[in-house]
């Protein structure tokens, strides 16, 4: 059998350790590496292709969510599965919505995790039990009909300054209207390009006026 390559990316040694333990005691495992941030995870992604990453959320740089979002999109064959201490919903739907396979909390036992890992590496999905049941309970609820917001990975201000971008709107003249630095509002723009995917202002346009902004 050939083991499942796997990636830890974690910023705890002490978790990553206690994971690569974990993971040493199957054979049907191999911890390919181990990331301390999120753009580690990234590189070590790319060079390494593994099957499955164990990431957490929290790390320094860029967080789970961001490396996990980039991670799919360059290499939708890797599967990622989220092992953190946080169980909020905007936790748990932000890392579904970037590409996650699987989540589960840090207080999973060796049989879930090792199953979690199995699982998502076949495509399928995993959560732990009061994930999936945070999923049904906020799926079940009735919820009042609302417009959908274009980008929902936008803040609100985010989608504000992205909406004066496709009216042609420039820097300053964005600072002057939302009362804001310069250097506040390249910052936004810089975080709205990493989140759309685009590499400049006219790709933001484009996707903006697509969407019906601007």
């Amino acid at each position: 059998m050939i083991p499942l390559r796997v990636l830890i990316a974690d910023d705890h040694p002490l978790v990553r350790s206690g994971l690569r333990a974990l993971l040493a005691a199957a054979e049907d495992v191999d911890v390919v590496g181990e990331a301390a941030t999120g753009e580690e995870a990234v590189t070590l992604a790319a060079s390494l292709q593994p099957e499955v990453i164990v990431m957490d959320l929290r790390m320094p740089g860029i967080n789970g969510i961001e490396a996990t979002r980039r991670i799919v999109q360059a290499h939708p064959q890797i599967r990622i599965l989220v092992v953190t201490l946080f169980e909020d919903d905007d936790s748990v739907f932000a890392a579904l919505r970037a590409g996650a396979r699987g989540y589960l909390l840090k207080d999973a036992n060796e049989v879930e995790v090792l199953r979690a890992i199995r699982t998502v590496s076949s495509g399928d999905a995993i959560f732990s039990a009061t994930i999936a049941q945070r999923l049904i309970d906020f799926f079940a609820a009735p919820r009042p009909v609302q417009a959908i917001l274009p980008f929902p990975d936008l803040t609100d201000r985010e989608r504000e300054i992205l909406t004066l971008i496709a009216q042609g709107r420039s820097n300053a003249e964005i600072a002057q209207s939302l009362v804001i630095s310069l250097k506040t509002v390249r910052n936004y723009i810089s975080s709205i390009f990493s989140k759309l995917q685009v590499a400049d202002r006219s790709q933001a346009i484009i996707r903006a006026r697509e969407a019906g902004l601007g």
